[in-house]
C-alpha cells in the first residue's frame, strides 16, 4: 500500500489551505489523501459522556468542512479521514510516521513575509521522521502539481500558467539523498525548474588543515564548490531527465540566500538533521530562519 499524503486539519483557514495543498500534491504524486483531526487531550475521567460526544461531533464537522473544501478545489483526489486522540503534536507525529509527507497550516504574518509557526507545528517539524510541509492561507494553487483532467475534461496546456520554480537549499558540506530526491520529485510533478541554492562562507586559515579547500582564494573556492555541486547533481539529473535544473553557488549566509530565492518559488525544500532533535525541539538555525521568513510553502525533510 502506498503511503498517503496526510494533512492535519483543525477548522482554521490555514488548515483548509494546507488540506487543499495536500490534495493537489497527492494527485500530482498519484497518492491518496488522509485528513487527520487531533482531539484535544485531557486526562481520562475528566469529560462527561455528553461532553465527549460534543467533542466528537465538533471534530466530525471540521473533517466534513475540510472534505467539502477539497471536493470543490480538487475533486480528483481519493480522501479518507480520521479523528485521533491528542495531544495534537503526538497524534500528528504518529500520523507522519505512516505518511509520504505531512502538511500543516501556518499563519502568514500580516503585512510581512513568512510564517507564524505555533508550538504544535514547531514540535512536529523538529521531531518528525518524514517530510513536513508548512502552508499558509493564500498560497497560489496554480503553483501546485499538474493534475490529470477529470473524465470528459481535456487539459488545455496552452492556458496553464507554468509553475514557479522549486528551490532546494543544498548543503554541499552534507548533501543528503533524502532532501535532494524530495526536491527533484517535487519539481517533476510540477513540471517546474529545480533551482539549487548553495552558500559557502570564506573560512579562516586557522580553522582548517593544510591543503583543505577553505585555504583557496574566493574565486578558486567558488569554482571548487561549483564543480562539487555539479558532481552531486549529476546522478539526479540522470534519474530525473525531464527536470530542468539551475544552480546558484554563492558566498554568504545560506538562510539569507534561501529566503531571497523563496520570493520567486512555489516550494522551498530544506533538510533537517535528525540528531538536532536529540537536544530538544530544535530544527537548526537555517530551518528556523526560513520557516519564519520564507515567501512560499516550506518542506522540511529529515535526514540522518
Amino acid at each position: 500500500m502506498p503511503r498517503p499524503v496526510v494533512a492535519g486539519v483543525d477548522g482554521s483557514a490555514e488548515s483548509l489551505a494546507a488540506a487543499a495543498w495536500a490534495a493537489r500534491e497527492a494527485v500530482g504524486r498519484g497518492l491518496p489523501l488522509h485528513l487527520v483531526h487531533a482531539l484535544n487531550w485531557s486526562p481520562p475521567g475528566t469529560h462527561s459522556d455528553a461532553g465527549e460526544a460534543a467533542r466528537r461531533r465538533a471534530a466530525q464537522r471540521i473533517l466534513h468542512e475540510a472534505r467539502g473544501h477539497i471536493a470543490r478545489t480538487c475533486p480528483e483526489v481519493l480522501v479518507t479521514d480520521a479523528q485521533v486522540d491528542g495531544p495534537a503534536s503526538t497524534a500528528l507525529l504518529h500520523a507522519a510516521d505512516r505518511a509520504e509527507l505531512l502538511v500543516l497550516g501556518s499563519r502568514g504574518l500580516s503585512g510581512m513575509t513568512g510564517f507564524l509557526v505555533g508550538s504544535v507545528a514547531q514540535t512536529v517539524v523538529a521531531r518528525a521522521g518524514r517530510p513536513v510541509v508548512l502552508v499558509r492561507a493564500g498560497d497560489r494553487p496554480e503553483d501546485e502539481p499538474l493534475r490529470e483532467p477529470l473524465p470528459g475534461h481535456e487539459r488545455t496546456t496552452s492556458t496553464r500558467t507554468p509553475c514557479r520554480e522549486v528551490v532546494l537549499g543544498l548543503d554541499l558540506g552534507d548533501p543528503c539523498d533524502e532532501v535532494i530526491g524530495f526536491a527533484f520529485e517535487a519539481a517533476r510533478v510540477r513540471a517546474a525548474t529545480l533551482h539549487t541554492v548553495s552558500a559557502w562562507a570564506d573560512s579562516s586559515p586557522f580553522s582548517l588543515g593544510s591543503g583543505e579547500i577553505g585555504l583557496l582564494d574566493a574565486p578558486r573556492l567558488d569554482e571548487e564548490w561549483r564543480g562539487f555541486l555539479m558532481a552531486v547533481l549529476q546522478p539526479w539529473r540522470e534519474k530525473f531527465p525531464a527536470v530542468e535544473v539551475s544552480e546558484t553557488v554563492t558566498e554568504g549566509k545560506a538562510a539569507t540566500r534561501l529566503v531571497h530565492a523563496s520570493s520567486g518559488a512555489s516550494l522551498l525544500v530544506v533538510g533537517r538533521r535528525t540528531s538536532d532533535a536529540a537536544f530538544g525541539f530544535r530544527t537548526g538555525p537555517i530551518v528556523h530562519t526560513v520557516i519564519a521568513r520564507a515567501n512560499c510553502p516550506v518542506a522540511v525533510v529529515a535526514h540522518d
